[in-house]
């Protein structure tokens, strides 16, 4: 396994919608495995293919930071097929170092996704389960979570990235 770089915001590859996966390989489950190392190292409890500069549908989540096997979730081809009740809670992303931003989300949601080899199943989430996969699914469309706030949030989330750029703190 090897942990990978996770790409920062404004890099253009966090914006590119991810094409459907067609091939449930060995290079897929590689990906998958390196995903999940990068994710409980940063440490996150979401990544998206996407945030580690790769244009595959893929997503791994896992609120127990790997300490629960069977907390963890591998989402290929994840499509949202209902939503339930909106929250506002802080959110943050890993493509975002040190940024929390107040993001609505669903309480709840259904999924449905492919696993590794292609066979389907159906996730259904609420509270922070719903909030992450969620999020990790804005990034296969090329959502960021700077999107979903007001657009004077927007602003002065960028003023401060663009600062923190500046002074090479990002």
């Amino acid at each position: 396994m090897a942990l990978l770089e996770i790409l920062k915001y404004p890099d253009p590859r966090l914006e590119q919608v991810c094409p459907t996966e067609e091939q449930f390989d060995d290079s897929l489950r590689k990906l998958a495995r390196d995903m999940i190392e990068t994710m409980h190292h940063a440490p996150g409890i979401g990544l998206a293919a996407p945030q580690v500069g790769r244009h595959e549908r893929l997503t791994v989540v896992d609120l127990s930071s790997g300490a629960e096997p069977d907390e963890l979730f591998v989402l290929v081809n994840p499509v949202v097929l209902e939503t339930h009740g909106e929250v506002r809670e802080e959110e943050g992303c890993l493509s975002f170092p040190d940024l929390m931003l107040i993001v609505p989300r669903p309480e709840r949601v259904v999924v449905e996704a492919q696993d590794l080899h292609g066979k389907p199943f159906r996730v259904k989430a609420d509270e922070l389960l719903a909030r992450c996969i969620h999020h990790e699914i804005d990034h296969l469309d090329g959502i960021l979570f700077l999107e979903r706030v007001s657009p004077l949030k927007r602003d002065l989330a960028r003023r401060k990235i663009n600062k923190r750029i500046r002074a090479d703190d990002w």
